[in-house]
């Protein structure tokens, strides 16, 4: 493929995001901006948010990973199933009845001021590492695909890439996100069925033989029960159960998108059928990855050295014009769908949690959101920069190890506020949040000496919500202060 045929996809695709984000962005105010006035057909939230929580990471890191540890990341999956039952049966239950924009306002009505501030400041601090991550990888992709070949230096096409997601965003919101999203897990999912049917026919391998052909290969394996691996089967299991609690569940990015929902029946509808269709395509982009390798090693080609650059590589180069466009429209829509959502979620959070925006009149909030929308753009930029500087892992371990550190305190604060009747002395809780992931740290480093060769994977999440949950029973009492 040309730099100027990638280059004409995206353009087109992005004149196609603008179309919709100018009709969903008509007579848009704070309110639509915010929660779309709770208008959201549930299956339209439904299926935009499969792109949205698989992402560009997902897209390219999972087909990659299969060459390091073949489908065993199926583990974590099936966990997510776990995760989805108890959001969809605990917390979103929780968050219609308060009638909530910010989920973590429910920490203010629960503990008081400090909780409150924490855990927005931990969503922030989450989403924006788990954005940037995001759009790094999008980043290198178009800057391999297009940039490079004209001399543009990587800086510039990451400023590109956050530009065009503030362009469509910055009105409309949330509301236009919810159709964006539709249309970009459309292409993405597209882009994985096409190339895998693709592959399948270079190799002349028919689609009812492919469970065979993986199951004979190197890279079937899915389980580990050894109990000191860090891919361990119950940790992952645990793992992926937690992480998709806290990634969805306590994540203002993805409630957002449930809380636009009707009512509380539309929405459990919604996160029922988005966890069934998110199984199912995470085992098609890790079946994707396996013939990925296998198409390699059957036509003498060298894989890259990083698992990441595997699936751009050949399609890029190695496969014809139309997988090759496909594929650039994956990639595009993956990581936009996850990244456009992620910089509205954080310019609400900010402004509701931090700004705490209520009865000023509307021209003002309308001058401050779109400020606050500039700069997290400018924020996800810089540690774009600063984590290709010093990134040596493939994009989606990042993430989780980023997760397991970042979300942990969120996972106590609200276990422990739904799960007992005790109150805190709420001027300890940024205390207890900072100190728990430092403690977690200083047991990853030190496990495998501490407890007989034991090493902590994505479980170490578990251990961070845990030392939170534990610091808060240490200054917990049994009644409230009165007012």
């Amino acid at each position: 493929m040309t730099p100027l045929l990638v280059f004409s996809v995206i353009s087109v695709y992005f004149v196609i995001l603008l179309v919709v984000a100018k009709f969903t962005s008509e007579k848009a105010t704070t309110e639509v901006f915010f929660t779309a006035k709770r208008q959201s057909p549930w299956f339209v939230v439904a299926f935009g948010m499969i792109g949205a929580s698989l992402s560009g990471i997902t897209f390219i890191s999972v087909p990659g990973e299969v060459g390091n540890s073949g489908f065993e990341y199926f583990q974590m999956v099936l966990g997510y199933l776990l995760g989805y039952l108890v959001i969809g049966g605990v917390l979103m239950p929780l968050y219609y009845r308060l009638n909530l924009v910010s989920i973590y306002t429910y920490l203010e009505k629960r503990f008081g001021f400090w909780a409150y501030k924490s855990g927005a400041f931990f969503f922030l601090l989450s989403r924006t590492i788990g954005a940037s991550f995001r759009l790094f990888l999008v980043a290198g992709v178009l800057q391999m695909a297009i940039f490079r070949d004209w001399g543009i230096p990587f800086w510039i096409t990451v400023l590109i890439t956050i530009v065009l997601i503030w362009v469509y965003t910055f009105r409309g919101g949330i509301k236009t996100i919810v159709w964006t999203d539709t249309m970009q897990t459309l292409f993405m999912l597209l882009a994985v069925l096409v190339s895998m049917l693709i592959i399948l026919n270079s190799l002349d391998i028919k689609l009812v033989d492919l469970p065979g052909v993986i199951v004979s290969g190197d890279k079937a394996n899915v389980f580990v029960w050894e109990w000191k691996e860090k891919r361990n089967f119950f940790k992952q299991f645990f793992a992926g159960a937690f992480i998709t609690i806290v990634m969805t569940g306590l994540d203002q990015d993805m409630m957002q998108k449930n809380l636009t929902c009707k009512n509380i029946g539309e929405a459990q509808k919604n996160m029922f059928w988005f966890s069934i269709i998110l199984v199912i395509a995470n085992l098609l982009f890790l079946s994707l990855g396996a013939l990925l390798y296998i198409y390699s090693e059957q036509n003498g080609i060298t894989i890259p050295e990083k698992s990441d650059d595997l699936f751009p590589f050949l399609a890029l180069n190695h496969f014809n014009t139309l997988a090759g466009v496909l594929f650039v429209l994956g990639i595009t829509a993956a990581a936009y769908s996850s990244a456009d959502s992620a910089l509205t979620s954080l310019t609400t959070s900010f402004c509701i949690d931090f700004l705490k925006f209520g009865d000023q009149p509307e021209s003002y909030k309308k001058q401050t959101r779109i400020k606050v929308h500039v700069g997290f753009s400018a924020l996800i930029f810089l540690v774009i920069m600063i984590f290709r500087a010093i990134n040596d892992e493939s994009v989606i371990n990042s993430l989780f190890i980023a997760a397991g550190y970042t979300y942990g305190p969120l996972l106590g604060l609200y276990g422990f506020g739904m799960f007992t009747k005790l109150y805190v002395r709420d001027r300890w809780i940024p205390l207890i949040c900072i100190a728990s992931p430092l403690l977690s740290y200083i047991f990853n480093l030190n496990s495998e000496a501490w407890f007989q060769g034991y090493k902590f994977g994505f479980e170490i999440l578990i251990l961070n919500g845990l030392f939170t949950f534990l610091g808060l029973l240490l200054v917990s009492k049994r009644h409230a202060q009165p007012s």
